[in-house]
């Protein structure tokens, strides 16, 4: 459920992007992200810096549209979108705090934090959906720089590139988990001989 929480105003803004104008699937996808957030707050969550950092790019961007440049094309107005994710993606890196950790730290157990791995398991996981980020971007530039190609190219790597991160985000933690746990019988077998 977390995830489709995390994903859904990218989905508003891309399923509007192709039924309405840019600018009200911009706004739309920010009102989806802060009710999102609401909705964290109000179930005692903290506030996430991908949920308030797309929230900030949604408004900033439909702002601009509005108010500065309304020709920009909606690939590259994706692409914006992309590179602003990225952008919220590597900055939580950086600063040695990786977006995902947030999130992991709300379902897992005390254990599972305590293991060696998890914080190397969250900069796998941002580092998984950035290069996820940089795909969905080479996507909208191919749809710049190619015109001609059609537009469902485009949403097949923006999708693909999605699925793909969402899978690894499912897999690794388990994967992870079961690489740094010792197994259950080990002790006992030990003990009983």
């Amino acid at each position: 459920m977390m995830i489709f929480l995390i994903l859904l105003p990218f989905g508003v803004f891309s399923a509007l992007m192709l039924l309405t104008s840019a600018d009200m699937a911009l706004f739309a996808a920010a009102a989806t992200g802060l009710a999102v957030i609401a909705w964290d707050q109000f179930r005692g969550r903290q506030l996430k810096i991908l949920g308030a950092g797309s929230v900030v790019l949604f408004v900033g961007l439909g702002l601009y549209l509005t108010l500065v440049d309304s020709s920009l094309g909606s690939s590259a107005i994706k692409l914006a979108v992309d590179a602003g994710v990225l952008a919220i993606s590597l900055m939580s890196i950086a600063i040695r705090k990786p977006f995902t950790l947030q999130y992991a730290r709300e379902l897992v157990d005390a254990e599972t934090l305590a293991l060696p791995g998890f914080m190397t398991a969250n900069y796998a996981i941002a580092w998984a959906w950035s290069a996820c980020f940089v795909l969905m971007m080479a996507g909208n530039i191919l749809m710049i720089y190619l015109p001609s190609l059609p537009l469902w190219a485009g949403i097949a790597i923006a999708f693909a590139a999605r699925t793909t991160a969402v899978y690894f985000t499912k897999w690794y933690p388990n994967y992870h988990k079961a690489k740094f746990t010792p197994p259950a019988n080990s002790a006992g077998a030990l003990s009983g001989s």
